[in-house]
């Protein structure tokens, strides 16, 4: 369907996005179509336990997320959260729209869908950096570089919404990123997260090791979360991947403060710049059926498993980070390359 029909068709009150720099563009330029919709700043997580729910209707419309069938529009580029031919028919028969395709970025696919009919010329600039680091294709010259996109992207969190929704703003009424860079908040939050940096690579030092050619950090308790980059870029041509336990045994969903206990999944794309040598996403829907994201960046919760490495129908304990930390490395051990 012609964009313009979509938008004459569709009630978009709510957006619900990823909080992270994808997430962000997509709901800025989603925010062109619909200027009086509210956006709400999520996780994977919160969409698959059903934690928002009761916010997603025929008016709400999801980005960069795991696909709900409750929700009017749905953007996305994830490999395992694209509908199935059932779910797409089932959805577009009640008056749902999917636009789900192959891309760098949700931002992407938002963006090419809406480039007809609005102007999107102050958001353009940051595009092609947006793409590249959602899909794992920054150099590590550029990771440790002053690139202002790369250091704007490290401030963004849903934890953080009052931020990220001033960011929101700015980037709808275009304003350009040298102004953007410029504001005390950003400024202040960029400081930060250098600090912040500095104090997780020295955490790396005493609490990650590579196990055949896999890093595995355990940042979990710490209050700190990183992702891919900041772990394959401390560890080099160690590891071929990297896999990041962040949150705390008694989180919660919905808690910016507490995570409950996750795992993330990342190729070490400064070696492997084509999706790397395994598919991470084997690791991430092994124990939680939930789970997923990209072949090269992926994640799960972790699960309740019994010594023999069986689901228990408990809460997640301590011991289970090492049990859940067995079973993935065991199916990483099989790979054929």
């Amino acid at each position: 369907m012609p964009p313009r029909d979509m938008l004459a068709k569709l009630d978009i009150k709510r957006i619900v996005t990823d909080g992270d720099m994808d997430g962000l563009m997509a709901a800025a330029v989603l925010r062109h179509g619909w200027p009086e919709a509210e956006v709400i700043f999520s996780h994977p997580a919160e969409i698959r336990s059903g934690y928002l729910d009761s916010l997603i209707d025929e008016h709400t419309a999801i980005c960069d997320l795991p696909f709900h069938p409750a929700c009017g529009l749905y953007i996305d580029h994830h490999a395992t959260n694209k509908p199935t031919e059932e779910q797409r028919e089932m959805f577009e028969a009640r008056g749902g729209h999917v636009h789900w395709m192959e891309a760098d970025s949700a931002a992407r696919v938002a963006f090419e869908l809406f480039r007809p009919i609005f102007d999107l010329g102050a958001l353009a600039p940051l595009m092609d950096m947006v793409d590249r680091l959602d899909s794992g294709r920054i150099s590590h010259e550029e990771f440790l570089s002053d690139h202002p996109v790369i250091w704007l992207s490290r401030t963004i969190s849903a934890s953080y919404p009052e931020y990220t929704h001033g960011l929101l703003e700015k980037l709808v009424a275009g304003e350009e990123l040298s102004s953007i860079m410029a504001d005390p908040s950003v400024e202040a939050r960029i400081a930060d997260k250098r600090l912040e940096q500095e104090n997780v690579r020295a955490l790396l030092e005493v609490s990650s090791k590579v196990h055949d050619r896999l890093a595995v950090a355990r940042i979990d308790g710490t209050g700190f979360r990183t992702n891919g980059y900041l772990v394959t870029a401390h560890f080099g041509e160690e590891c071929d991947a990297c896999m990041i336990i962040h949150g705390n045994v008694d989180g919660k969903i919905g808690e910016s403060d507490g995570w409950p206990l996750s795992a993330s999944f990342y190729t070490n794309s400064f070696l492997h710049s084509d999706g790397g040598i395994f598919d991470l996403t084997q690791l991430a829907t092994l124990l939680d059926s939930s789970g997923g994201g990209h072949r090269n960046a992926c994640g799960c919760r972790l699960v309740a498993l019994d010594d023999e490495g069986h689901l228990e129908e408990r809460e997640v304990e301590a011991a289970d980070v090492q049990r859940n930390i067995d079973a993935w490395m065991d199916v990483w051990a099989q790979r054929t390359s």
